[in-house]
């Protein structure tokens, strides 16, 4: 399975690093025809009001959406959660507007409220490492969308169909099991779309 990476800002090598280490083949995606290729695509974190300029910049608004409506499955982690999500707190416009979810930008504080913990992640596992780094926060969650994992009873990590959002970063640690979630995820689109 090729997995894309976002490459408009953020870590796109550590994305990469997780997904071959979860078994994918993980593919830095700089121009919209290499959507094509590829069977699902995760959005880095960065600055999610810069990755979505940039996106726009380069045609990946419409072609993102295509690539949604084609069931190929999406996930944003920390600024690419934003990117997702239908409606940002404080903001009228969203960026690709897919999810069912309301996050609010930076929900956790700022750079030096960072921090590590352990999550139970449903469908994955207990004891998922996950890093917040001026992490946004999933405020409100639609009648499709199912809640994965909360910390102190917020909102971290939902699902809805073919997406999946993550306020941390995944990327940043050893623990490969929710790249491995997110190539199930794939796989299980790939076969559901395959012919009879």
């Amino acid at each position: 399975m090729n997995i894309g990476v976002l490459a408009l800002q953020g870590a796109v090598a550590e994305h990469i690093r997780m997904i071959e280490k979860a078994g994918g083949t993980g593919v830095a995606v700089k121009r919209t025809e290499q959507l094509a290729e590829i069977d699902g695509i995760i959005i880095p974190g960065g600055e999610s009001t810069t990755i979505g300029k940039l996106m726009r910049t380069y045609q990946f608004i419409d072609a993102l959406r295509e690539f949604s409506r084609q069931g190929k499955p999406l996930f944003g982690t920390c600024a690419g959660l934003i990117v997702l999500a239908k409606h940002i707190a404080g903001q009228e416009e969203a960026h690709l507007g897919l999810m069912d979810i309301q996050v609010a930008r930076n929900a956790f504080g700022r750079q030096r409220e960072s921090f590590e913990t352990d999550l139970d992640i449903k469908g994955i596992d207990r004891d998922v490492r996950a890093v917040f780094i001026r992490a946004p926060l999933i405020e409100q969650v639609g009648e499709g969308v199912e809640v994965l994992a909360t910390y102190r009873d917020q909102i971290v990590a939902a699902r809805q169909g073919h997406l999946l959002a993550a306020s941390f970063h995944p990327e940043l640690t050893d623990d490969e099991r929710m790249h491995a979630y997110f190539l199930d995820m794939v796989r299980e689109m790939k076969q559901e779309g395959s012919p009879c």
